[in-house]
């Protein structure tokens, strides 16, 4: 059970039940109930992962160009992928946007942070948060997404990678699908972290920082070299056996995920008490607080390192005790 009508600039307009729990995997003692229960929630029909696996199948049978096609690099079929991530991005980011700040359709309902949103002011492209949303996400984000792509099926068609059939080896390809979110978030907290090292946070990772308050168009504005590292976790497909599905799944958390989980609300109301459930408010937090929560629920990494804030009074003690410490360290080792 959430809280709402808290609305001011320290608390939170709406928050999830708190403390924010991490992934039981990492619960002491094992509880497999409360592990099964988290799994099998994962793909739930309120939640949005088994709706990125039907997209990807989707894409790729009815939108993607065929193997045959791909063996060389030519424009048209390039091209096509292109248009098609543009039109997704745009339906998801750009409907979410319509739904709900242009019409208002769920007015403030489930919504984090009721601070202005999009901002205005210099620090964004055109002086217009939305604007400055748009042009990152429709230019070099789509740009990447689809430049990743087109080499994947460039590589399975030449057979640089080995390629799977659900038809010859069930088994791992259904593991593949599974796996392939805890994989996303394993390496989303790596590569989130080290754009936090302050020589790549001030030329990289900042732009994406702009977005204190977020909408949909935030997730994917960044620096064109902050989204080829972004991306870069469907790599891993090129070292172990896979199919193209799996990676248009993979890219699917990137293109369509970011804009879901930055819409700055927890859920899209739906009938009675469903939701779709698409916010993320761990992450909420990091973009208010800046130096924690790098990382996702389904990892440990955060509390492991001790920057996980868990929403509560106390997380905002521990990770102001925490900064504090931190900076008496750097004084130190700066007047040695």
């Amino acid at each position: 059970m959430g809280k709402a009508g808290e609305s001011n600039r320290t608390a939170w307009h709406f928050h999830p039940e708190l403390p924010i729990r991490l992934a039981p995997f990492y619960d002491r003692p094992v509880n497999f109930k409360n592990i099964a229960k988290y799994v099998l929630g994962g793909w739930s029909l309120f939640g949005e992962r088994i709706y990125f696996l039907l997209i990807a199948i989707g894409i790729w049978i009815f939108f993607s160009p065929s193997l045959e096609r791909t063996v060389t690099f030519q424009f048209d079929w390039i091209f096509e992928i292109w248009l098609r991530n543009l039109i997704l991005i745009t339906i998801v980011a750009g409907g979410l946007h319509l739904y709900l700040y242009t019409f208002r359709k769920q007015g403030d309902d489930l919504r984090y942070d009721t601070r202005t949103y999009p901002a205005k002011g210099k620090a964004f492209l055109f002086g217009n948060q939305l604007w400055d949303n748009m042009f990152w996400s429709l230019t070099s984000a789509v740009a990447v997404w689809t430049a990743y792509e087109s080499v994947f099926m460039w590589v399975y068609a030449n057979g640089l990678a080995t390629m799977i059939t659900l038809q010859d080896h069930p088994f791992w390809f259904i593991a593949l699908i599974l796996l392939t979110p805890y994989w996303a978030g394993f390496y989303f907290f790596w590569q989130h972290r080290s754009l936090h090292w302050p020589p790549l946070f001030k030329h990289i990772h900042a732009r994406h920082h702009k977005n204190v308050n977020l909408g949909p168009w935030s997730g994917l504005s960044q620096h064109p070299v902050e989204q080829i590292i972004d991306q870069s976790d469907c790599l891993i497909f090129l070292l172990i056996p896979s199919h193209p599905v799996h990676v248009i799944f993979n890219l699917l958390f990137h293109g369509i995920g970011a804009p879901s989980s930055h819409t700055g609300y927890d859920a899209v109301r739906l009938w009675g008490s469903r939701r779709l459930q698409i916010g993320d408010f761990l992450h909420q937090l990091h973009h208010r607080h800046f130096d924690c929560n790098y990382g996702t629920y389904d990892m440990p990494w955060d509390r492991v390192f001790g920057c996980f804030h868990d929403g509560t009074p106390e997380g905002d003690r521990t990770i102001t005790e925490r900064r504090k410490a931190l900076h008496a360290k750097a004084r130190k080792n700066v007047s040695r």
